[in-house]
């Protein structure tokens, strides 16, 4: 069975840190691009970092410089690290694998919440 399954969410204060894991099954993670999504009560879902099967990676605005993107193709796992966290970062967040081949994969989502 195909699937990604993400972990590591929970409650954090204000400028804490997390880390997130999103496991893959079934899928070779090595030939997709991968990216991590994020979707906050009452808006959409938004690409937050991504990385390519070569390693690039990309970073919307509102987490760049905080959070980092990696992977781990041996591990056939995607992280995002997660520092300076801030109330708005309070969202349910999403792992995504896509292959322009094979299509693409969703994780079910974990719950970040950053309060104090």
């Amino acid at each position: 069975q195909v699937q990604v399954a993400e972990s590591g969410g929970g409650l954090v204060q204000p400028g804490g840190s997390l880390r997130l894991s999103c496991a893959a099954s079934g899928i070779m993670i090595s030939i997709y691009a991968l990216g991590w999504y994020r979707q906050a009560p009452g808006k959409q879902r938004e690409l937050i970092a991504g990385i390519t099967t070569r390693g690039q990676t990309n970073y919307a605005d509102s987490v760049k410089g905080r959070f980092t993107i990696s992977r781990d193709n041996a591990k056939n796992t995607v992280y995002l690290q997660m520092n300076s966290l801030k109330p708005e970062d309070t969202a349910v967040y999403y792992c995504n694998a896509r292959s322009t081949l094979y299509g693409e994969v969703w994780g079910q989502g974990t719950q970040v919440t950053v309060s104090s």
